[in-house]
């Protein structure tokens, strides 16, 4: 049977199409084959087809890229050679069957078949599958091998090499979904390392790189991944090597160790030397106080589906040896496992991070080395999932980058002489208290997750940072820690007021919930030290960086300037109000005892005229009555009342009966003796008030500096806005932020708000970044 020529005779495939026809006319895709039936069928034929009763029950399977079917007749009962299935190379369009190039030759060279139309197969693919049927486990294993190279996973600065999760697993070239564990290897320089791990999963490929030069080949810590196995494989660099930042590549390793399942310590000695001890030891005991902390912290923060075990991996130590007896030979009754813990104990070592501990040691009369019985053990030891599972590789990278930025950062050179392998320093925040030096004992980059510095032992005073915290004397007696800082004014102060108190009565402790407790000059003469009565201290520790010691004090002089310019403006713009209020307040604090209270005067108390906010209220020096300026102008001496001969303001009331001796007792001229004092004083002190616009025309530019709190940045430091990145000039003028002491300009510093912490009770400039802070500042 001779038909024209099809794109199947010329050589070419066309692709699978269906050999039914009996839907589709032979025009559709083939998506199924079955085995039964001997034929590639697209999908409406596969369901037509077997919704028939006596062909429902076919083997059919679903058809992969590049599939090329079996041959038909070596299938059959009759083919050749039966129980071996033959690729098929063509197919016959008119006998609808699939047949490898023996069955071609044997039915289809002569007779009217030899002119059967035939669709060929794609012939590299059916050679590809002929050899790969034709090979050994052990070919196939080399085979799937042939295309892995390694690539730098963390370079000798601790530094991760690959971008983000996708970037690691493109390296890796292995499936975002496939589940796979980590192996790595460890070991002293020029030890054989890369060549074990080259041996042992890539068939002596040499994936890792070996050189038979004095330097080390492996820097930094490389990776690649094992397709038979579904490992990551790690290789790192070697101990005891001569190389610079040996503390931060000795930190790498454990890092490494951290994040893998099964480690074998590669060890080329005859006898097994104490530093192989020493460093599983160190690393078991830093892995428990540092790393299981932050794994589970990695598990929590990432969301991963699979935890990370906090038990660390399960050890290998490979043993080599050329001229001694592998470990237990010379005594089988003892189990090599056990000898190794013998040692570790001699040593005080507890490796009691690892999951498990195990011992497979090769003897090499005449090289090459056996790794066969290395690759036996891992193979048993992969195949153990009760401990640690396989994950994604998404998980291991998340995991490297979680310890790699939390444990981080230069170890300085002062730290590495040490007995151990792991000391806490390569791990532990390198912050010094500056007062008495202790450290910080927390894991490295603490403060990234809000955690404040702490250090074992306690601190002790320096004048320098005048270093102690005060707390509330009776709220710690009922229980409670409460601190509390020296300040210029009390909460619920206004400016004015507050500014004219601490100018009076000097600085206040105010406690949260008992109020104001102290004042430094309250009384004129005998005041206790607040130590003494309303507050406990503490001696703390200064870190570097941080804001101090939050005492308002530090900031008075900066407060006083502030509240001198809010007088100026509201002498100058507003009105006589808040110059009344400070002298209403002042005249009450150092008032005589028979004075009434200006608080308590409404009116005068001759006319009965009510008093406004702009009003002067005056005292009568001799009854102690208030009045208006009218009903009190006139004046005489008062020496009853301790005034002296001098005459003073009286009312009119006092003025007309000046011939009667008022009738005071000894008692009670004892009393005001000492207000009468105060008052004389305190009148030639109002009498300032009145020119307080004059005193501000002093340039506050000539003590602005001296005046700085100290967690301010200074003025000539500040050149730019620390927002914006503005340039200051003549026109743009500078702006300090009250809480975190940077420089700004108005734009982005308009917002107002308190700033307790820093000792500013009302509203005060803050920049835009404070202000967004949630809670009290």
């Amino acid at each position: 049977m001779s038909a024209q020529t099809s794109p199947a005779e010329k050589g070419l495939n066309p692709g699978l199409l269906c050999q039914e026809s009996y839907t589709c006319s032979g025009a559709d895709e083939a998506v199924f084959e079955c085995d039964e039936c001997c034929s590639l069928q697209c999908l409406r034929c596969e369901e037509e087809l077997h919704r028939q009763e006596r062909l429902r029950n076919h083997e059919r399977i679903r058809l992969k890229a590049g599939h090329v079917p079996y041959c038909d007749p070596c299938k059959g009962p009759n083919g050749h050679s039966p129980g071996v299935k033959q690729r098929a190379v063509v197919r016959c369009q008119t006998c609808k069957i699939n047949l490898c190039l023996e069955c071609q030759k044997r039915t289809h060279s002569g007779g009217n078949k030899r002119r059967h139309p035939v669709t060929v197969y794609h012939v590299t693919k059916v050679q590809e599958l002929l050899e790969e049927e034709g090979m050994d486990e052990e070919t196939k294993r080399k085979k799937m091998t042939e295309k892995v190279v390694s690539f730098l996973l963390v370079d000798e600065n601790e530094e991760i090499q690959v971008t983000n999760e996708e970037d690691f697993i493109r390296k890796l070239d292995c499936k975002p979904d496939q589940h796979l564990k980590v192996v790595s290897i460890f070991g002293n320089t020029g030890d054989g390392k890369s060549h074990t791990l080259n041996h042992t999963f890539f068939y002596g490929r040499e994936v890792f790189k070996t050189s038979p030069a004095q330097e080390s080949c492996t820097v930094g810590v490389w990776a690649a991944y094992d397709p038979v196995h579904k490992v990551a494989v790690i290789d790192t660099e070697g101990l005891l090597g001569a190389t610079v930042n040996l503390s931060q590549r000795t930190r790498l390793l454990l890092k490494v160790l951290a994040i893998s399942d099964l480690v074998i310590y590669r060890t080329h000695a005859d006898r097994l030397h104490n530093d192989l001890f020493k460093f599983l030891g160190d690393a078991s005991e830093a892995y428990l106080k540092h790393f299981t902390k932050e794994l589970k912290a990695t598990t929590a923060r990432c969301g991963l589906d699979v935890p990370l075990s906090t038990l660390g991996p399960a050890v290998i130590i490979f043993h080599e040896t050329v001229h001694t007896q592998l470990l237990g030979s010379d005594h089988p009754s003892e189990v090599p496992e056990k000898l190794i813990q013998d040692r570790f104990r001699k040593l005080g070592r507890f490796p009691e991070a690892f999951s498990s501990i195990h011992y497979k040691g090769t003897r090499t009369y005449n090289p090459p080395t056996d790794f066969s019985g290395l690759r036996r053990a891992l193979e048993q030891q992969l195949e153990n999932n009760t401990t640690r599972s396989p994950r994604h590789p998404g998980v291991i990278f998340k995991a490297l980058k979680a310890l790699s930025d939390r444990f981080s950062g230069e170890i300085p050179d002062d730290q590495m002489a040490h007995s151990s392998f792991f000391p806490d320093e390569y791990f532990t925040c390198s912050s010094l208290c500056l007062s008495c030096g202790a450290g910080c004992k927390n894991s490295m980059n603490h403060g990234k997750e809000g955690v404040p510095h702490e250090a074992k032992s306690r601190c002790r005073y320096s004048h320098q940072y005048d270093n102690r915290v005060f707390t509330c004397k009776a709220c710690y007696e009922r229980g409670n820690e409460v601190s509390v800082v020296p300040k210029t004014a009390a909460s619920t102060d206004s400016p004015w007021m507050g500014l004219a108190k601490y100018a009076w009565s000097g600085y206040v402790i105010e406690c949260p919930n008992c109020g104001v407790v102290y004042r430094s000059r309250q009384y004129w003469f005998g005041n206790q030290d607040p130590v003494d009565t309303v507050v406990r201290t503490e001696i703390v520790h200064v870190w570097p960086g941080t804001d101090g010691f939050l005492k308002d004090n530090n900031n008075a002089a900066q407060r006083l300037l502030d509240g001198m310019n809010f007088m100026a403006q509201s002498v100058s713009e507003l009105s006589l109000g808040p110059t009344k209020a400070v002298t209403s307040w002042l005249t009450d604090q150092i008032a005589p005892a028979y004075w009434r209270p200006n608080s308590q005067i409404l009116s005068c108390n001759k006319c009965a005229t009510s008093f406004k906010d702009n009003d002067t209220k005056h005292h009568c020096r001799a009854c102690g009555e208030g009045f208006c300026d009218s009903c009190s102008s006139k004046t005489r001496p008062v020496p009853e009342r301790g005034w002296g001969p001098a005459p003073v303001r009286v009312c009119d009331n006092c003025y007309e009966a000046r011939n009667s001796q008022l009738d005071v007792t000894e008692a009670q001229g004892d009393d005001e003796g000492g207000t009468l004092i105060a008052r004389k004083v305190g009148e030639a002190v109002q009498n300032t008030l009145g020119a307080v616009v004059t005193a501000i025309d002093i340039p506050l530019g000539l003590v602005k500096d001296a005046a700085r709190p100290a967690y301010w940045v200074p003025d000539h430091e500040i050149l730019h806005c620390h927002s914006c990145r503005k340039e200051f000039s003549v026109k743009l003028s500078k702006h300090h932020c009250r809480a975190c002491g940077q420089g700004f300009c108005d734009e982005c510093s308009h917002d107002r708000r308190a700033v307790p912490s820093r000792g500013w009770d009302h509203p005060v400039r803050v920049c835009f970044n404070c202000n967004k802070k949630p809670g009290d500042l």
